[in-house]
């Protein structure tokens, strides 16, 4: 199969589709990968890196696609992109179509075929695809509210871990998921008290049993949630409706309830956002103020960190890059139930029942 990775072009993301390593498997089973000049450089990956390991390198994106019977990406394809997608072609990325109605539409004109990253289930009911930039994106929650924390940036001026005499931050966590668990995972061990809720009660028991007594579990309602943020310094959004819209946990007149200075991460906000006031930011413009609280919500966080996300994406989509490149998407999906669950839009249809009708 002729392979395509092209360089993201969504504002500051680093990350790349495949790594050099997923090149040299995929050219060592006798498949053709044509990547973009420049596209592995925010990575840390030369030019040089995959034509050594066996690529054929393109110099723009327009012949990448042109060229390619799949796309292999980081984040949905953007505006620029919509008119160089082809029908039938496979796309196989990260799409959150239930949070763009203009991207979903982009899509069945294309009468592509669509492969989301995100909704790849397996019989466990865990996201292996979603997994790694889930715990990427949930310590970073952590590290970036810190860092809003501070007087300069207009948070309230808290260290997380506090210092001696002096009590630490308190975290607010909404999901004990993935992002959840890592989030307080990292808030815990900055030393800062941590409050995690959730609806799972399955959950808040391993979550009870592996963290430290500074991390306290609670069932998730309406009125603990509006009775933590009253305390707490940072609330992280880390809930997740497979491939639907995430439900709005903190209105916007909850707000007034808190401290000048609270800052809210929203990891959730590739799904539309937890928070009623959350609109997707960039990192190079990655906060906003709302009622004197501080909101993060970029919607490509592990792009910060492309080196440690790139990698650890590459190790979970490779074996079904694989799969799809050898057998056809039709025969990998119908022999890989997890992956016949990452079926999104097809040739003009919609084929999951998450993803809102436009």
């Amino acid at each position: 199969m002729k392979i395509g990775v092209p360089k993201e072009i969504k504002n500051n993301e680093s990350r790349v589709g495949i790594t050099p390593a997923g090149v040299f498997e995929l050219v060592k089973n006798s498949h053709t990968v044509y990547v973009q000049a420049g596209a592995g450089e925010g990575s840390g990956f030369t030019d040089e890196d995959y034509t050594t390991a066996g690529a054929t390198l393109i110099s723009s994106n327009i012949e990448v696609y042109g060229l390619s019977e799949m796309i292999v990406k980081v984040k949905e394809p953007v505006q620029e992109e919509y008119a160089l997608i082809k029908e039938d072609q496979v796309l196989f990325t990260y799409f959150h179509f239930a949070s763009s109605k203009e991207l979903t539409q982009a899509m069945i004109s294309s009468k592509a075929v669509c492969i989301a990253y995100e909704t790849v289930e397996d019989e466990d009911g865990t996201l292996p695809l979603l997994t790694p930039m889930s715990e990427v994106a949930g310590r970073m929650a952590i590290q970036q509210g810190a860092k809003y924390l501070e007087k300069p940036i207009k948070g309230k001026g808290i260290l997380l871990g506090g210092v001696p005499g002096v009590p630490p931050g308190r975290v607010l966590v909404l999901g004990a998921g993935v992002v959840g668990y890592q989030a307080a995972k990292m808030a815990a061990g900055l030393g800062a008290h941590v409050t995690i809720l959730d609806i799972n009660m399955k959950r808040l028991r391993y979550v009870n049993d592996v963290m430290p007594s500074h991390v306290v579990t609670e069932f998730s309602s309406e009125y603990n949630i509006r009775r933590h943020i009253k305390t707490h310094d940072l609330i992280v959004g880390a809930v997740l409706v497979t491939g639907g819209k995430a439900p709005k946990l903190i209105t916007r007149s909850m707000l007034k309830e808190m401290h000048p200075g609270t800052v809210m991460v929203d990891v959730a906000v590739d799904q539309g956002g937890c928070f009623e006031t959350t609109k997707p930011t960039t990192h190079e413009h990655p906060t906003y103020i709302i009622d004197d609280v501080v909101h993060y919500c970029v919607t490509n966080m592990p792009g910060a960190v492309p080196y440690t996300s790139t990698l650890a994406l590459t190790n979970v989509t490779l074996p079904y890059v694989l799969k799809i490149a050898g057998m056809g998407w039709q025969k990998a999906c119908e022999l890989n139930k997890d992956l016949k669950k990452g079926l999104n839009i097809v040739n003009g249809n919609i084929v999951h029942e998450g993803i809102p009708k436009p």
